[in-house]
C-alpha cells in the first residue's frame, strides 16, 4: 500500500502553515485540512476543534514569540493506522528561531532557541481530519534558564535525529519491513503491558533484550532526560518511573503506524497512573492521565534509538502542581 498522497498533503500543508504569514494561516488551513479538523495538543492548550481558535492560541503566539522560524525534521514517515482504519503522517525534530517576545510566559531571551515537537496527523481523501501536536515545553524552558524539574535521572540536551541519517522517508518503503517494524513495536509493548499487570517494577534487562538492542538509546524528555545502553537506561528511566508510578493502566493509542525501519505511536492518554514517587511527587490517590509520544527506529532485528516526549506538564497539572509558577514568580 502506498502512502506518497498522504505524504504529500501534509508536507505541503506543513511547509505552507511554517511560511505563511499571520493573515494567510486560514487559507492554508482550508486548504489542506477538512472542515472538521481536529488537534490534539500539550498542555497547556489541549484539544481544539475550531481552525481559528487553533490559529489564535497557538499558531499566532508561536509565531509572535519567535523570529525567523524553521523547521528542522529529523523524521518523517506515514503508514496505516494499526488501532484504526486510516493513514496517518508523523514528523519530528526542531523548530528553530530566535526567542524574541516572551511565550506562555516564558521570557525571551532574543537568543537561538529550539523547540523540539513530535506531529502526528491523519489523512482521509486528501485533506488533514485529526493531528496530534507534542512539544516539549520544559525544554524550552531550560533554555530560558528556568528549570522547574531538577533531579532528571538521565541527561537531557538538544537531541540527533537518527543514527543512520535516513529518517525522513520520500520515497515509498518495502512493505516487508513495514511488517517487521510493526510486529516488532507491537511485540514491545504486550511485553511492557504483561509488567503494568504483573507489578513487577524491576524486571531483567533480559527482558528489553528481546526487542532492544544492547546500546539502545532512549531520548526521553526534558526533566527526565536521555539514556544510553540497556543497563542505564533500566537505571536512569525504568526503574524510578516504575517505582515512582503505581496502579499503572495503559488505555492504547490514537495511532501507531510504521514505515520502512521507523514506527510511532500517541495516545490520549496512552496511561493512567498514580504518583509514588515519581519526579519528586509524593504517594497520593489521583489516578492522573499521561499522554506519551514514542518514535522509534528498528535496526535489524531489534529497536535501536527511540524519541519520547510525555506531557509532563499536563500530568503535574492533576496532581495540582503548575510548572509555570516559578517562571511567574520572577518575571
Amino acid at each position: 500500500m502506498s502512502f506518497q498522497a498522504e505524504k504529500q498533503r501534509v508536507r505541503k500543508f506543513t511547509e505552507e502553515l511554517d511560511q505563511a504569514p499571520f493573515n494567510e494561516l486560514q487559507q492554508v488551513f482550508s486548504k489542506h485540512c477538512s472542515g472538521e479538523h481536529r488537534v490534539c495538543l500539550s498542555f497547556p492548550w489541549r484539544e481544539i476543534t475550531k481552525t481559528a481558535e487553533y490559529i489564535d492560541e497557538f499558531w499566532v503566539p508561536f509565531k509572535t514569540a519567535f523570529t525567523a522560524l524553521q523547521r528542522r525534521e529529523d523524521i518523517f514517515f506515514a503508514g496505516r493506522n494499526q488501532v484504526g482504519s486510516t493513514n496517518w503522517c508523523v514528523s519530528m525534530g526542531h523548530f528553530m528561531g530566535l526567542f524574541d517576545q516572551s511565550w506562555l510566559n516564558i521570557p525571551a531571551t532574543r537568543k537561538l532557541t529550539l523547540i523540539r515537537y513530535a506531529e502526528f496527523h491523519e489523512v482521509m481523501e486528501d485533506k488533514v481530519t485529526r493531528s496530534g501536536i507534542f512539544i516539549d515545553l520544559i525544554g524550552v524552558m531550560r533554555q530560558a534558564g528556568f528549570d522547574p524539574l531538577p533531579g532528571e535521572t538521565g541527561y537531557h540536551f538538544v537531541y540527533p535525529g537518527p543514527q543512520t541519517h535516513d529518517g525522513v522517508l520520500l520515497s515509498e518503503q518495502d512493505p516487508a519491513e513495514s511488517a517487521r517494524t510493526a510486529e516488532l513495536v507491537a511485540r514491545m509493548v504486550a511485553d511492557l503491558d504483561v509488567l503494568n499487570h504483573s507489578g513487577d517494577d524491576r524486571c531483567s534487562p533480559d527482558l528489553l533484550a528481546q526487542t532492544w538492542h544492547d546500546d539502545m538509546v532512549w531520548y526521553g524528555p526534558a526533566g527526565i532526560g536521555a539514556s544510553y545502553t540497556i543497563p542505564r537506561y533500566q537505571e536512569q528511566h525504568q526503574y524510578p518511573f516504575r517505582e515512582g508510578l503505581k496502579n499503572k493502566v495503559f488505555n492504547g493509542h490514537v495511532a501507531r503506524i510504521a514505515e520502512g525501519h521507523y514506527a510511532g505511536f500517541f495516545g490520549w492518554p496512552n496511561l493512567k497512573n498514580t504518583a509514588a514517587g515519581f519526579l519528586n511527587m509524593p504517594d497520593n490517590e489521583i489516578h492522573a492521565e499521561m499522554q506519551v509520544v514514542d518514535i522509534y527506529r528498528r535496526q535489524g532485528n531489534k529497536l535501536a534509538e527511540n524519541w519520547v516526549i510525555i506531557d509532563l506538564p499536563y500530568w503535574l497539572h492533576q496532581q495540582g502542581v503548575d510548572v509555570f509558577d516559578g517562571i511567574r514568580g520572577r518575571t
